[in-house]
């Protein structure tokens, strides 16, 4: 075994390893970056690999940040206090109702935004909610855990809701559109599942009924923060803050419509994504009166440089011959079937997401797929299923996914405290069977529709 092998898989194992340590709250593009670095140096990536790796990554990462600066808009405008408010007015003082009002923001926000927007948005909106119920910690953890699965797992119906689902669409030349004729279905249905059964896991932790205090998480945000002398923002009331909450979501829904328009166009997404933050700004300028200095400083722009930076290693990892090896391993089982090589790829996309996360675990599955010369539906199906592993079965463990891991964060930074038990409860109950039932519709829809 040459040297070179052998600093490439070390870089790569040590960089994971201090990604889900994270000593002393790193942040995680900190070691993707100096892994990325050493890989770089030792010449085991060439300048020819970075452009291509530029040329894969650039457009996804573009509308996945200009979403993210929707998200982080939303905030400003006090979307959180008073998404907070119509969840528990909506819930009526019921615990059960209050969890399937939450199961439906988080599915829309992820589809609204990203699965990394949406944990940005929905975890603060429920740990507002919570704390302003004064629930116990055993009554909170529920809602918090089974609210941030669905909000990741929900980046599997649509390409465009996950910055790796993006990379790897350029990668086997899949169009959103086609995407999403393949997945939203079985995707969607696999969601309703895996939502009905951590309700049944769960159900007896939740509260059989809430303490009323709407007002309250609505009022202390809006009347400090848009009183209409201050801002000259018209929402001193609820039906007001409604409307103006409403007109956004809708803007931000057209946009996501013109992605998939833009796509089907073939019109690059990104410019699309990039007006609708730029547009989004603009009106938020005029309503607060406020320098957008301060999104810009909110916005995780650290995403751009992890994805880069985990890509250029994974690109080192394919340069020295590890794609070659799973093509031979993986090569006899995907020509068994389109059935056995779903569930084998899905499966092993799965296992190597909660080992290694799903942003390497993704680019070497779909990398791997390509070198296989496969016919083109038979490319995407396959690919698809390594989405579902990617997105869904990933979720096994907390440490499977981004947004898991941005999630633990705002959890951390917010002293609440979410165990690995914790997690694992629920997880181990509900994230096997989802993955496979989702496999299944996913192999079936497309027999009966593309077949």
């Amino acid at each position: 075994m040459s040297l070179e092998i052998v600093m490439t898989v070390f870089v790569f194992l040590m960089t994971m390893l201090v990604i889900f340590w994270r000593p002393n709250g790193m942040n995680e593009a900190w070691p993707a970056s100096v892994g990325a670095a050493i890989i770089l140096l030792l010449g085991i990536v060439s300048r020819e690999d970075i452009l291509d790796i530029i040329s894969k990554i650039g457009g996804a990462s573009i509308t996945i940040m200009a979403t993210i600066v929707m998200a982080v808009i939303l905030e400003s405008f006090g979307f959180f206090h008073w998404s907070a408010a119509r969840l528990v007015s909506l819930s009526k003082g019921s615990g059960p109702r209050l969890y399937w009002n939450i199961q439906l923001l988080c599915f829309l926000m992820t589809l609204l935004f990203n699965n990394d927007g949406s944990i940005l948005i929905t975890t603060p909106i429920l740990i507002l909610l919570l704390k302003n119920l004064r629930l116990k910690p055993h009554q909170q953890i529920p809602y918090l855990l089974s609210g941030a699965l669905i909000a990741t797992a929900s980046s599997a119906p649509i390409g465009v809701s996950n910055i790796v689902n993006l990379i790897a669409l350029k990668i086997v030349h899949m169009s959103l559109y086609m995407h999403t004729a393949m997945m939203f279905v079985p995707a969607t249905l696999g969601l309703l599942f895996m939502s009905c059964l951590m309700y049944l896991v769960v159900r007896n932790k939740l509260p059989k009924k809430l303490p009323h205090s709407a007002n309250e998480i609505e009022e202390s945000f809006f009347t400090k923060q848009f009183h209409p002398l201050k801002t000259g923002v018209n929402v001193e009331t609820k039906r007001q803050r409604t409307k103006f909450m409403l007109k956004i979501l809708l803007f931000v829904f057209v946009i996501r419509c013109l992605l998939f328009v833009a796509s089907y166009v073939s019109v690059p997404i990104e410019l699309v994504a990039v007006l609708g933050s730029l547009v989004l700004l603009i009106w938020r300028w005029y309503h607060l009166r406020t320098n957008p200095i301060d999104i810009l400083k909110k916005t995780p722009w650290h995403i751009l440089i992890f994805a880069f930076s985990m890509y250029v290693i994974i690109y080192g990892l394919h340069n020295i011959g590890l794609t070659e090896l799973l093509v031979q391993i993986c090569e006899p089982i995907v020509n068994q079937g389109l059935f056995q090589a779903s569930f084998i790829m899905g499966g092993l996309v799965s296992i190597l997401s909660n080992v290694f996360n799903n942003h390497p675990a993704l680019m070497i599955g779909t990398i791997t797929l390509t070198e296989m010369g496969l016919e083109p539906i038979t490319l995407k199906t396959i690919y698809l299923a390594n989405i579902i592993g990617s997105d869904m079965g990933s979720l096994l463990l907390p440490i499977g996914t981004l947004a898991s891991l941005i999630w633990m964060n705002i959890l951390r930074a917010n002293k609440l405290n979410v165990t690995w038990k914790d997690y694992l409860s629920l997880s181990l109950m509900v994230v096997p069977p989802t993955t496979i039932v989702t496999l299944l519709l996913l192999f079936y829809w497309v027999q009966l529709v593309f077949a």
